[in-house]
């Protein structure tokens, strides 16, 4: 949905260059542009036509401010409108309630409940510092059991047993009875999912919600779904009382159009979306941000959470200090640097919220590739042994061929990686002198590394 719709507008923004004012004229010519990308995205036509009737009504008439072109203009209210769409802003999740406070977990088998019940999981303990249990009451797959015991793990929580052979709402009672016992702040309860909606499933999950009494009622919908997430929201809305929804698989290849619709169709707001298959891909959704990103203005803010998250700042100012005080960069803190990149999700996660346009720029390098690269070369350094990591000079012919077969690459791999090292070498012994920005440009454009938007 993202680049049709930013493809579509952008090209609205360009006719529309020279115009003094927004009019009827050019407001219908950009509608009905809008209005083709959402509906190929799959958002539910009753949902498009109050958007593209909120849009119109804002911007007849709408008088352009300063040095903004009408095209410009009108993205800002499309802007705007899809975030309000979409709920505005940031809908925290409630946890105000005598521990332990109960969400209950609800969707369609496949929607990635059990995934999405670790990753909230991991999200309570990482960001609210909360204690936190989770049970499965999907008696209908055994597996789910296990699959919930296995993530639950991964994601550092503690894990209540439950078998097959008992009933959902026994074994409700008896996980909010260990948690009381036991201090637990959250108890996450993940529920039977069937492949369709059926009454059974229904009346099972609404004695569940009875027994439970839970804070909040989670609606897990893949994003990926469409017109079929609508149906599903509805009926989940009609039998039990929705505070939340969660978007799963919101980083697929999807149209996306769940995004647009389940919020006002179930009248929820939209919490968290899964951006990966991470245990830790569970973003806290923010309507507005969204909104840039589907409108190709990338989501700079969310770039920079996740370098800031995966870079180890206290490794960072220890290589710093390391460099200012003139001590040789040697490839162990050239390895760090690249384990640095891949803990921030790699570079086609960092690409993906970057601007459309900086990211078609980016797009020429092939990310594939580049990913293979960094991964090769980290192989290649870990090959070496401690004393050729700090004394890159001793690694002369008969040494290089011992690393490259430890490596599994040929020794002209090698060459070039203890050439780009010793590029790197240079640029911090500038970098000593305060040459900062000649290093990043050049940086930009060292072989083998993709070369950052505007640099270069």
């Amino acid at each position: 949905m993202a680049s049709a719709l930013s493809d579509r507008l952008s090209r609205i923004v360009k006719e529309m260059r020279g115009q003094a004012r927004i009019t009827e004229s050019n407001v219908t010519d950009m509608l009905r542009e809008v209005r083709m990308a959402l509906l190929e995205a799959d958002v539910a036509l009753p949902v498009v036509r109050d958007f593209i009737a909120r849009v119109k009504d804002k911007a007849l008439g709408a008088e352009v401010v300063g040095s903004l072109t009408p095209g410009q203009a009108l993205v800002g209210i499309v802007n705007r409108e899809l975030a309000a769409t979409m709920g505005e802003g940031v809908a925290d999740i409630n946890l105000a309630a005598q521990p332990p406070a109960v969400i209950l977990m609800a969707g369609l088998q496949g929607a990635g409940k059990t995934t999405t019940t670790a990753k909230l999981a991991k999200h309570l303990i990482e960001k609210r510092k909360k204690k936190v249990l989770t049970v499965s009451g999907d008696v209908y797959r055994p597996a789910a059991i296990e699959q919930l015991k296995t993530v639950t793990a991964q994601a550092g929580a503690e894990w209540f047993p439950s078998t097959p052979d008992q009933k959902p709402v026994d074994i409700a009672r008896a996980a909010i009875d260990h948690a009381r016992k036991h201090y637990f702040d959250v108890l996450l309860v993940d529920t039977a999912g069937r492949l369709a909606i059926d009454e059974a499933l229904m009346r099972e999950i609404q004695e569940l919600h009875a027994v439970l009494k839970p804070v909040e009622t989670l609606f897990v919908v893949d994003a990926m779904q469409g017109q079929d997430a609508i149906n599903t929201a509805k009926a989940f809305k009609d039998a039990l009382p929705l505070t939340g929804i969660v978007l799963t698989k919101l980083d697929g290849d999807s149209r996306g159009g769940a995004a647009l619709s389940v919020r006002q169709i179930t009248g929820a707001p939209i919490k968290f979306a899964g951006v990966s298959e991470k245990i830790d891909g569970l973003e806290v959704f923010d309507a507005d941000r969204h909104a840039q990103r589907v409108l190709g203005m990338g989501d700079i803010l969310a770039l920079v959470e996740q370098v800031t998250a995966g870079v180890d700042m206290a490794a960072a100012q220890k290589l710093a200090a390391k460099v200012k005080s003139g001590e040789g960069f040697d490839l162990n803190d050239f390895l760090e640097q690249i384990r640095q990149m891949k803990q921030m999700g790699g570079l086609s996660s960092l690409m993906d919220k970057l601007p459309a346009a900086m990211a078609a720029k980016a797009g020429e390098v092939d990310m594939n590739r580049a990913e293979k690269d960094i991964k090769r070369k980290e192989g290649i350094i870990c090959s070496m042994t401690l004393k050729e990591r700090k004394k890159p000079e001793i690694i002369k012919a008969t040494r290089k061929r011992r690393i490259a077969m430890g490596a599994g690459v040929q020794v002209q791999e090698v060459n070039r990686l203890l050439k780009e090292f010793e590029q790197m070498q240079g640029m911090m012994k500038k970098m000593k002198g305060g040459g900062m920005m000649k290093m990043m440009k050049r940086m930009g454009g060292m072989k083998g590394m993709p070369k950052l938007p505007g640099m270069g």
